[in-house]
């Protein structure tokens, strides 16, 4: 393979930018903090990306250590990509980077790909601000179902595509447009629920606390 470029700056953005400023890096660390992935689960989540270049920079971030790659126990016997401690750390950086890029979040552009699990990053803060302790958050949106958990412990996966494996704490109801604003922090989830926007299953104190109420003691 040829040799990478490098800044060549002894400078710590330069370096991080080193290790993820190509192009798709950054997404594929997006896709692997919902947990362990197949190729073929990254490609399908990735639309735009070839194959060869999803291959490459899979290798790039192996010999980085931002991923490992592993074989899954019989019956499956599939490999899976999943993030190193290292690569995990840049949940804080991917967090960073959505609230800075959701106000360009107006209406899609026709092309567009989207897929439902992209929301979770930007809704984590939102969720994060009201939770009045860690728990799990199922999304369902018209584009699909992911939840995220608020307060996660150290090395737990921040989200994950798809409903909840057990069942969550709360459960949200609205459409993307809705979610974007969330994210946004031009509504906050109770001021949804108020306007009829969001609905919230549960009756957990993160239910209760996601529509504007505490609990009374």
């Amino acid at each position: 393979m040829p040799r990478r470029r490098r800044y060549d700056q002894y400078c710590a953005a330069a370096r991080a930018l080193d290790a993820v400023g190509d192009r798709w890096t950054l997404l594929i660390v997006r896709e692997l903090l919902a947990g362990p992935r197949r190729y073929t689960d990254l490609h399908a989540d990735l639309p735009g990306v070839s194959t060869d270049m999803l291959a490459s920079r899979l290798k790039d971030m192996e010999r980085d250590d931002l991923v490992t790659r592993r074989r899954l126990p019989p019956p499956a016997s599939a490999y899976v990509y999943e993030l190193t401690g290292h690569g995990r750390d840049l949940l804080p950086v991917l967090r960073a980077l959505a609230a800075w890029g959701a106000g360009a979040l107006d209406e899609p552009r026709p092309t567009d790909a989207v897929r439902a699990h992209w929301f979770a990053i930007p809704l984590l803060d939102a969720l994060e601000r009201v939770a009045v302790r860690p728990g799990v958050v199922e999304v369902r949106l018209d584009e699909g179902t992911f939840h995220v958990r608020v307060g996660s412990a150290d090395g737990e996966a921040a989200y994950a595509d798809g409903p909840a494996d057990e069942g969550p704490d709360a459960r949200l109801r609205m459409d993307a447009a809705t979610c974007v604003a969330v994210a946004r922090g031009d509504m906050s989830v109770g001021e949804g629920v108020k306007s009829g926007r969001i609905e919230v299953e549960g009756e957990g104190d993160l239910a209760i606390a996601l529509r504007g109420n505490t609990r009374s003691v």
